[in-house]
């Protein structure tokens, strides 16, 4: 696994617009390279910045949107309309705006979808679409997380049974930020990515940054967990960064 990468920013816009950068120049090189790249992207205030940042550069019409596949590290576990899901507020900042193809949108079922409230169910379905998806292991070329004030990524939190969970997508109940229900990629899945970029802004944010560069368990500060195949970048503001001593 590579080793951690820390790029600071002065605002959470400059990383919005420096993660967007990346992504566009990452998708076309890897299109050029005759492959129909895998992005999963994620929710929270970053990452809908960022999906908004890709939206207004401007070589992002020089993507083949229609060959991009499109994942999602996590979602809740609420019906399809439902403004809390991520994947809607991705449509919104983005997928709404570009051609992307239907069918390489990969989507979570809705808690009013074809398994209804079996959120068990809607988690085995997205694990079989994922590795129905690939030849070999799943590799997703970019992966994006966010990372919240008490270090959680995708849906696993501190001490949940999800951090320990070895299959590729689990339920995840009782979490301790709403909606409680949800669904998310598992530590083995999230480790699938060939860049795996971890993005965050503001000082609510400092402890779990320095938890991880101090090497924290993913266990205790699920934010630690993920390393991309690649590379792993963490994108952060200057006031994510207020407690990483100076060298």
């Amino acid at each position: 696994m590579a080793e951690i990468d820390v790029d600071i920013f002065d605002t959470p816009a400059n990383i919005a617009e420096s993660v967007a950068d990346r992504f566009v120049a990452l998708v076309r090189g890897r299109q050029e390279e005759d492959v129909a790249p895998h992005v999963v992207v994620t929710g929270g205030s970053t990452g809908i910045a960022v999906l908004k940042a890709i939206r207004a550069h401007s070589e992002a019409h020089e993507i083949d949107w229609a060959n991009v596949h499109v994942w999602w590290g996590d979602e809740r576990f609420v019906p399809a309309d439902d403004p809390e899901r991520n994947d809607l507020q991705a449509f919104e900042a983005l997928f709404d705006h570009v051609p992307v193809d239907p069918s390489k949108v990969h989507r979570v079922a809705a808690s009013d979808g074809e398994f209804g409230d079996d959120v068990d169910a809607a988690a085995a379905a997205y694990a079989r679409e994922i590795d129905g998806a690939f030849d070999g292991d799943p590799v997703f070329d970019i992966l994006m997380l966010g990372v919240g004030e008490e270090g959680h990524t995708a849906s696993i939190f501190p001490d949940s049974p999800a951090a320990t969970d070895t299959s590729v997508v689990c339920a995840v109940r009782d979490c301790p930020k709403p909606p409680p229900t949800r669904v998310s990629m598992t530590f083995p899945t999230l480790d699938r990515g060939a860049h795996v970029w971890m993005m965050t802004a503001g000082e609510s944010k400092a402890d779990a940054v320095l938890a991880v560069l101090n090497g924290a368990k993913p266990v205790d500060i699920p934010a630690a967990g993920p390393r991309g195949l690649v590379a792993t970048t963490w994108w952060i503001d200057e006031a994510a960064a207020s407690k990483i001593p100076l060298s």
